[in-house]
Parts: C-alpha cells; structure tokens; sequence
C-alpha cells in the first residue's frame, strides 16, 4: 500500500525532536531528502518538505524564500502554516526593508537572538509584525549559488513554544546543502521550460504541427496547430495513436515511413546514425491542397535512459492554413513605413493583387501605385514578390 506525503508527515511527526540524532534519525532523513529532491516537480515547489519539516520540529511556519523581496518587486515566497494574505502582502510590501535577520552568513544556520542579540526583540519587525503574529522565536539560514540565487529559509514558533535546540540546528544544517542542490535543479528546469515555452510558442505562431513520439509509438504531445488539422479529419486523423490517412496508398507510405523512425532507437540500429528525414504529401477528399507531412528521428543523447522522451516528431503544414495577421504596427516599425503602407504591404503578402488591395483599403488604384512606390525606396527591392518573399522572410510572423 502506497504512503501518502501526509502520512510520512504524520510519521515525522511521531518522530518529532526527540529523533534527530544517532541512528534513529536515519528513516526520517531518507524521508526529508527525498521530499527534497522531489520538490522541483512539486506545484508549489518543496511544498511537501516544508511541511514535512514543519511538523518533524513542531513549528509553527516553514517558509521558502525563493527570491527575497525588494524595492522592485515583491519576490516569491513558499509558505507552510497559519498564514493571511495581509501578513504575507504586508512583509513584501513594508517590512522586509526593516528586517535585519538577512544576508545570513553561507550555510550557517542561526537564530535571530545569536544574529542580533537581546536588540532583536526591540526591533520593529519583531514588535510591528512578529509579535502580533505569535512568532517568538526564528531560526534561518540563507543560500547563495554562482547564478546570483539568493534564497532564505525561515523557521518559527510561537511564545509558548521552546526554543530551537542543537539537535534541531543540526538537522537543518545537514539539510542545507541538499535544499541548495535542490533549488539549482529547480532553477535549470525552469530555464528549460522557459525556453520550451518560448520554441513552442514561435512554433504555434508559424502554424506549423508537431506530434512528437516516445521511442515505441506511444504520443507524448501534440500542439494546437496538429490537433486542429488531425481534428478536421481532412485527409489524416488520429486512431488511438496511429495516424491514419484517407488514401490507401499514402497511408501506408505513413506507416512505413513513422516504422522506419521508431526503428531509428532499436539496438541494430546503433551504428547506423540517423536517418533521412522523410516526407510525404496528404491528400484531401475536401479537394483542399495538399497536407505537407516530414517525419524526423530524435537521435538519443548520449547519456538518455528514458524510453518516455520524444524519439520521433512528425511535422504537419496545412498550406491554406491563415493565422492571426501580423502588427501593421510591427511592420510599420520593422521597415519604416507610414501605416498606410504598412497596410498595403500586408494585404500584399495574403496574395492580394495591387488593385484588390486598393479596393479594400477604398482608396484609388494610383494611390495605391503611389504607396508602393515609397515601400520599394524604404525596403531596397524592386518588384512586388521580392517585397512579399522579404516580409514573409522577416521576423513578422514571430510577433
């Protein structure tokens, strides 16, 4: 039968101080480690070994400070215990500027009376904003890495608690390092899925299709643009995870060619590399043109262990396809035009002839010559495909 994380919570606590030295201690840091290096799949993140900390020293809050406030912004906290928006809002926006229990010392894990002295109960941070919030005694510790991550992690208990003891002291500093690791991970896969983000978006403005396969067939992820044209069944649709095609012949042309990709990560085909990127076209009972279909082996990395990462990706183009027109503003900046010409040089690269363009934008034919002319001068080409084939080439379609 599975543990759940309250469960292990609740065996930490059980475990509670009297447990943090000697060889008794053992199975409850097993569990704190590994919530640890869980937490950057976690949505908060570490929000388990928080809390998990939290009841194994019987505090009253655990908090994360994954980046500290500052005059600029109110930074990201993680937060575990009895807690109010006012109280959070109000310490990012006011009194972490009269906080002096900051900028701790590298992995040393302190109090604020050890820190500051007798002085810390006078400050106002403690009277203002602790006090009221039955905070009485506070134990934290601050992390720094080479990226220019500054994180705190900040423990407390009440005015009937104890204080934090040596032993407790010590379990949060075998853990310090391990948290710091941690947070690194935690910082380079969101600098992946930022970029993820990123590609995927400039993907989906191109309205190219992507379904991406694990290494035996099963699909792991399709874009908007694919499910749009998979869902017309125009063509190509998806059985289960089998792709389908109207056409008998271009079907099994479609599966010989994905048999071929999936075969790229079987073990005879070690030596052989990658192979060829292979594309087929789709045709469409709609008498629409064409679907454009390319199907490419991911080649393994050289350390790859997962048989769940993307080992093949088909790419779909439908030709008619229209997405979302680019900025006149955009365009306007980009090459320098008034917005009239702006206007024109878009309709243009729909496929519009000079004198529909002028129909639609209601002004005369020669008016319309006349735009033309000053796009030629500011653009440096000379005929109206080369303006379209340099629009269509510009960074336009990405904004």
């Amino acid at each position: 039968m599975a543990i759940s994380a309250k469960s292990q919570a609740s065996a930490a606590t059980a475990a509670g101080a009297t447990a943090l030295t000697g060889t008794a201690a053992w199975p409850l840091l097993d569990r704190l480690l590994s919530a640890i290096y869980e937490g950057p799949l976690e949505s908060p993140p570490w929000q388990s070994a928080l809390q998990m900390l939290r009841d194994t020293l019987q505090a009253g809050h655990v908090t994360l400070m994954l980046r500290p406030p500052s005059p600029d912004s109110a930074g990201v906290m993680i937060n575990t215990g009895s807690t109010t928006v006012e109280a959070v809002k109000s310490y990012e926006t006011h009194f972490f500027a009269l906080d002096p229990f900051v900028r701790l010392q590298e992995g040393e894990v302190v109090t604020a009376e050890e820190l500051i002295g007798k002085q810390w109960l006078d400050s106002p941070v403690y009277r203002e904003y602790l006090k009221p919030l039955d905070i009485r005694h506070l134990l934290g510790a601050d992390m720094y890495t080479r990226d220019g991550i500054e994180c705190r992690l900040r423990i407390t208990r009440g005015h009937d608690a104890q204080p934090f003891t040596a032993a407790e002291k010590g379990l949060c500093s075998t853990l310090l390092p391990h948290l710091k690791r941690s947070i690194q991970l935690h910082a380079r896969l969101d600098s992946l899925e930022c970029e993820r983000q990123l590609f995927a978006g400039t993907i989906n403005r191109m309205l190219l299709g992507i379904i991406s396969f694990t290494q035996t067939g099963q699909i792991l992820e399709m874009n908007q643009e694919a499910k749009r044209i998979l869902g017309e069944k125009d063509g190509i649709w998806l059985s289960g995870s089998t792709l389908t095609a109207d056409s008998v012949q271009e079907g099994r042309e479609l599966q010989r060619m994905l048999k071929q990709a999936f075969s790229e990560h079987s073990p005879a085909s070690d030596e052989e590399g990658p192979g060829v990127v292979q594309a087929l076209s789709i045709t469409r009972p709609s008498g629409r043109a064409k679907l454009g279909v390319l199907i490419r082996a991911i080649p393994l990395g050289q350390w790859s262990e997962s048989r769940q990462r993307p080992g093949t990706v088909v790419f779909l183009r439908d030709p008619e396809s229209s997405g979302a027109q680019p900025s006149q503003e955009l365009v306007r900046r980009l090459f320098g035009l008034t917005r009239m010409e702006a206007q024109l040089a878009l309709l243009l690269t729909e496929g519009l002839t000079l004198d529909e363009a002028a129909e639609q934008m209601n002004v005369r034919r020669n008016t319309a010559r006349t735009h033309l002319r000053s796009i030629f001068s500011k653009t440096g080409v000379t005929r109206q495909t080369m303006l379209v084939r340099l629009l269509l080439n510009s960074v336009i379609s990405l904004g």
